[in-house]
């Protein structure tokens, strides 16, 4: 096998193993939780708590970064919290849903810390071991294992949970995660050096230093702003999207299976297309072109008060299709302008500013549909997408980019 399929095995089981536990926790637990008797208000706490280890992960990316030893690299970083991740479910399965619930919460909680932990890992380690002229590609098929474990830890955990039971359900997740600790075994490849130093101490002053170079680069605050701001239009499609199809008449059976299926499916396109081009092209000039055509099918979305049901689906396809291509490519530029001492430091801060993104959005199109309807609330947040553009522009070619 070639070092280069070798990388995209290793690489798309590693994202697996993160978008599965998304997915269940997410996706499938607030409707398991329900069917076992929780109250609304409960289970939207739960999920507020849940997901701030992933809003808050950059926080556990410095103590990453200087506990990282030939004796314990990145693989070990990965591996422990995979392992830690499978044994906190395995803890609930001797719990009842509805009589333990609060103690079932505090091991999920405590399974999305490791898991939140394993993103930096995983990111780091990629930025470590995958050549520059391969970010692209490796990050679309990142994107597609991660899309594929939500796909079927979400809605597929509801329709297993409905055939096996939970603990079935819960013993092929903990199955699903762990099998990557197998693959990264086999497929694992050496780290390249990162800090020096041979004590906690003088890596953690190499740390800072490094630290301070990256603080005076303007090219660091456009990244982090580009993250913040330039997934304004997608985001807010995405977290509409089931509203909006509902009042436009689609059934709830219609649109789950629309989002079930043929939204990741184009999603994985996009990311595995542009991933590959974005290793030809120049990533700022692939970034910036799919944040372009993005907002172009956002505002034709936007355009239409009722639109047939072809072109409304036809529409969002083509969206989520961008929405794969627009993360791969800014995935891969993240990369390049990434400091390799800081790799799981300066990454998770560009991955919290995707999810500040995220955040500021859901506000913003709120107010905005309830005020002037979906279709305004979509064209303003994809206009306001494009004030990322200029900071694309800005940032450096990096050195070794394609």
């Amino acid at each position: 096998m070639t070092p280069t399929l070798r990388h995209r095995v290793l690489f798309a089981a590693l994202y697996f193993s993160e978008g599965a536990p998304i997915g269940f926790l997410w996706w499938a637990l607030p409707t398991r939780l329900r069917a076992a008797g929780v109250e609304v208000g409960d289970i939207t706490a739960l999920l507020g708590i849940l997901v701030l280890p992933w809003a808050f992960k950059f926080l556990a990316a410095p103590l990453i970064d200087i506990v990282r030893t030939p004796r314990w690299p990145l693989r070990a970083w990965i591996a422990s919290c995979q392992v830690a991740m499978g044994l906190f479910l395995l803890a609930t399965l001797r719990l009842d849903w509805s009589a333990d619930y609060r103690l079932i919460a505090a091991l999920l909680f405590l399974h999305a810390v490791s898991a939140a932990a394993q993103d930096v890992a995983v990111d780091a380690y990629a930025l470590s071991v995958v050549a520059p002229e391969q970010r692209g590609a490796i990050n679309g098929w990142m994107q597609a294992g991660m899309l594929t474990g939500r796909s079927i830890f979400g809605g597929g955990a509801l329709l297993l949970d409905a055939r096996v039971g939970t603990h079935a359900t819960i013993l092929m997740l903990v199955a699903a995660i762990w099998a990557s600790l197998a693959v990264l075994a086999v497929f694992g490849a050496p780290e390249r050096p990162a800090l020096h130093g041979e004590t906690l101490a003088a890596r953690g002053r190499d740390f800072l230093g490094a630290l301070g170079d990256v603080l005076r680069r303007r090219s660091t605050w456009f990244v982090l702003g580009f993250a913040a701001i330039g997934g304004a239009g997608f985001e807010s499609v995405g977290l509409l999207v089931g509203p909006y199809l509902l009042d436009l008449g689609f059934s709830q059976a219609q649109i789950g299976a629309f989002l079930f299926l043929p939204t990741v499916l184009a999603m994985m396109a996009g990311a595995l297309v542009v991933g590959t081009l974005a290793d030809r092209v120049d990533r700022r000039h692939a970034a910036g072109a799919t944040l372009i055509l993005m907002t172009a099918a956002i505002l034709a979305l936007g355009a239409f008060t009722a639109p047939p049901a072809s072109i409304t689906l036809t529409l969002l396809l083509v969206v989520y299709f961008l929405i794969g291509a627009l993360t791969t490519a800014s995935y891969a530029l993240f990369m390049d302008l990434t400091d390799a001492r800081l790799g799981a430091t300066q990454l998770s801060a560009a991955m919290s500013a995707t999810n500040l993104c995220e955040s500021w959005s859901a506000f913003a199109v709120g107010r905005l549909a309830g005020a002037l309807g979906y279709g305004a609330a979509f064209s303003w947040m994809a206009a306001a997408s494009l004030l990322a553009l200029p900071l694309v522009w800005r940032l450096p070619k990096p050195v070794r980019s394609a």
